[in-house]
């Protein structure tokens, strides 16, 4: 198993209930001894960009509900390190942050393909030492980031396509249902 890191995976175990990460998966920003940050990358919000930044941005971007932390600030990951300066590189060719006014401008001239970037309200955040309880505890599964998972179009399905790719005992899982007990 692979241990925390930026730009790794946190996926859920399939057994856990806590409703805020229930069947997530989680891309790792920060990993220090003081703590670690991350954005869970599959699941949506009822929210787009311009209603949280109105009239900057064109209508329809979804923005997803990066964790309970803070969900009142908007935080993006992209793939377009040479238009967008100030990212930092978490994962080889996935970046996080940057000069979000530029962002908004090369959006409105068309300029960036949505589809390779994430928006996310909040984050997901654990204090020093918390994480690794929470991995001793079989809480999560820590797995290799992968771009083309992290920027999957069809979120619902990145749960279950991470737990296929790492193989072997998980991918079965990825059929788990929510519930076993209503089986």
């Amino acid at each position: 198993m692979e241990t925390p890191a930026a730009g790794r995976l946190l996926i859920a175990d399939p057994f856990l209930k806590d409703p805020n990460f229930a069947r997530t998966v989680i891309l790792l920003c920060e990993h220090r001894d003081e703590g670690s940050l991350g954005f869970v990358i599959n699941r949506p919000s009822a929210y787009t960009l311009d209603a949280c930044a109105p009239g900057t941005v064109p209508e329809g971007i979804p923005v997803y509900t990066g964790g309970p932390v803070s969900q009142d600030t908007l935080h993006f990951i992209h793939r377009f390190p040479g238009l967008l300066e100030g990212g930092l590189e978490i994962l080889p060719g996935v970046f996080w942050g940057g000069d979000f006014e530029r962002l908004t401008e090369l959006l409105e001239l068309g300029l960036i393909d949505v589809a390779g970037l994430r928006f996310f309200s909040g984050y997901a955040g654990w204090s020093e030492g918390q994480l690794e309880k929470e991995l001793q505890e079989h809480t999560w599964i820590v797995s290799e980031g992968a771009p083309e998972l992290v920027f999957l179009r069809e979120a619902g399905r990145i749960w279950q396509q991470s737990l296929r790719d790492l193989g072997g005992e998980y991918a079965p899982m990825a059929g788990y249902p929510v519930d076993p007990s209503l089986n």
